[in-house]
């Protein structure tokens, strides 16, 4: 999804002045502990750029699509926000949001905001400290090695259950356990939609599969329903 409204991917911003750091050195607990300025300052610089970006017109189709249905929730494995931003009013962050902010040690939440931007993009930043118990503050995202969050998942997992249709957007159905989202609702009934231009593990078990891009797939989706009723189906 978020591709189309210039946010980089995880992999893509490991480029440029990031090019020389591997992953674990970056989006790792232990990391964070080691170096804390490194790493806050390369989530405040993708913090910057989700920022400076806007929700394409996919967003916008999926905020339309709520009026066409009893339930439409979005379940995303990104972390830039921008479905809340578009106006989504149902979305379950499964590995977290760059918005969000909480210490390290007892996970209370921290109202935080990027300071100015420096000259360069991979400036280091020292994390502020919890004003609560004085431990350090870190991005509220989920580090390699760390448990998705138990109530978000779960509720995924209820939605999917429950679903009558899943569509399956722009994602390689590769990362697990988000990518068990599409059988636990296909074998509860629902319809299985994969809306990606390229081919996945998926693509073999899906009811259907078109081969658009997100922001031309889903605004096409919402200008062939305008003129349906609600759960007209």
């Amino acid at each position: 999804m978020s591709q189309e409204s210039g946010v980089p991917t995880f992999r893509d911003e490991l480029s440029g002045l990031w090019a020389n750091f591997d992953p674990a050195e970056l989006a790792t607990e232990s990391a964070f502990r080691k170096n804390p300025a490194r790493v806050f300052g390369w989530y405040v610089a993708r913090l910057r750029k989700v920022r400076a970006a806007e929700p394409h017109h996919g967003y916008l189709s999926l905020v339309a699509l709520e009026d066409r249905f009893d339930q439409l929730t979005v379940i995303t494995q990104n972390v830039d926000g921008l479905h809340s931003r578009a106006g989504s009013s149902s979305v379950l962050e499964i590995h977290g949001s760059l918005e969000r902010f909480r210490c390290l040690d007892a996970a209370h939440p921290y109202e935080y905001d990027p300071p100015p931007r420096g000259e360069e993009s991979s400036e280091d930043i020292e994390p502020p400290v919890c004003t609560v118990c004085g431990s350090l503050i870190r991005p509220g995202v989920v580090w390699f090695g760390e448990i998705l969050p138990e109530r978000v998942v779960q509720q995924a997992w209820d939605a999917a259950s429950k679903a009558d249709a899943m569509m399956v957007i722009g994602t390689s159905a590769e990362v697990y356990p988000a990518a068990d989202l599409p059988r636990v609702a296909a074998e509860s009934g629902a319809a299985v939609i994969e809306l990606n231009p390229m081919s996945t593990p998926l693509s073999r078990t899906a009811n259907y599969c078109l081969r658009e891009t997100a922001a031309g797939g889903l605004e096409a989706i919402n200008d062939a329903l305008a003129g349906a009723k609600k759960n007209d189906g």
